[in-house]
């Protein structure tokens, strides 16, 4: 519906906003570290270690008194935190509260016992207190663990960055490689940046939902790349820059449906998917706005300045010629 009222050949301007954008991306970016240095991230058990215990009670619960009836258990450091689903309102009481404590030492099945005898001494005090009590969730993940899980997360971010610079390098040529690459790296550093900001946790859901922005930023820019190479070869004497803006806009309308509708989805996910869910589905929703922008004004743009070829493997034999776009 929304297409309808866009023209059939729409004429924007892109290419005129570059700059602007990417003073934007790089205060973003700078801000983006800074935070992420400075306030950190609130890492999730998967990556501390730690215990981590949901638990429902039959009434609604008061959080103060689950910490003070915690607090003789010598758990050493501990959060307690209230749950709320989709269908409860905010002014409404919950019954839920996740307790996340510090994992005891030892190893091997001494750890393990001693994880054990934790959960039972925190499942009995809070049934001695509240009655009878749901056990939703219960993870438990030793310290050694968890930094080999943050080390195997980065490393496939790594990984993936550096085989989707190989993709595009070979699928089109090293000049499209360099935006597409920055492009990705923009994405992953804003988003990073947005969850030292709003304190979501970070876990291993994250990492699986940075890799998937990266594919779905990866396909929206080869999407674009794909019409600049074939308009490039269409018109040889069109300015780079005039070039560049036709390909997005006889794109756009395929950009917005994608977005919107995956946008659809996620925002379903995050309202009515629970907890577990949240922060994954945010880091989806926010994936895709900024990687529909970096596709538009971080890949594109920097092709005017990477010295993109125009006229490669041409049917009628013609040879290469440089286009410096006249910005």
């Amino acid at each position: 519906m929304l297409l309808r009222y866009m023209p059939d050949e729409p004429k924007f301007e892109f290419m005129k906003l570059r700059m602007g954008a990417f003073l934007l991306s790089a205060i973003l970016m700078i801000a983006s570290i800074a935070l992420v240095a400075t306030r950190g991230l609130n890492f999730g058990i998967d990556f501390v270690g730690g215990v981590v215990i949901e638990v429902a009670t039959e009434g609604e619960v008061d959080v103060g008194r689950v910490r003070s009836t915690l607090g003789p258990l010598n758990l050493g450091s501990f959060q307690v935190q209230e749950i709320r689903s989709a269908d409860i309102a905010a002014t409404e009481p919950s019954n839920v509260v996740m307790i996340r404590t510090e994992a005891p030492t030892g190893e091997g099945d001494e750890a393990e016992a001693a994880v054990q005898s934790q959960v039972n001494n925190i499942l009995d005090a809070l049934r001695a207190e509240f009655g009878e009590i749901e056990t939703r969730r219960q993870e438990a993940v030793g310290p050694k663990v968890s930094g080999e899980l943050l080390r195997d997360g980065v490393t496939a971010l790594v990984v993936a960055l550096f085989l989707m610079l190989l993709y595009i390098w070979f699928r089109f040529e090293w000049q499209f490689s360099i935006g597409a690459v920055m492009a990705l790296v923009h994405d992953v550093i804003l988003t990073v940046g947005m969850f030292s900001i709003t304190q979501f946790e970070f876990n291993l859901s994250t990492i699986a939902a940075l890799l998937t922005i990266v594919g779905y930023s990866m396909n929206d820019t080869v999407v674009v790349y794909d019409r600049v190479r074939e308009e490039l070869r269409r018109y040889k004497k069109l300015p780079v820059l005039k070039v560049i803006d036709m390909a997005l806009n006889r794109t756009l309308s395929r950009t917005l449906l994608t977005s919107g509708t995956t946008l659809l989805a996620l925002f379903a996910i995050f309202f009515l998917g629970g907890e577990v869910l949240r922060g994954f589905s945010f880091a989806m929703i926010w994936g895709v706005f900024v990687g529909t922008y970096s596709s538009i004004f971080i890949a594109s743009a920097l092709l005017l300045h990477t010295g993109v070829r125009r006229g490669l493997n041409n049917d009628d034999g013609a040879a290469p010629e440089n286009a410096s776009a006249n910005a």
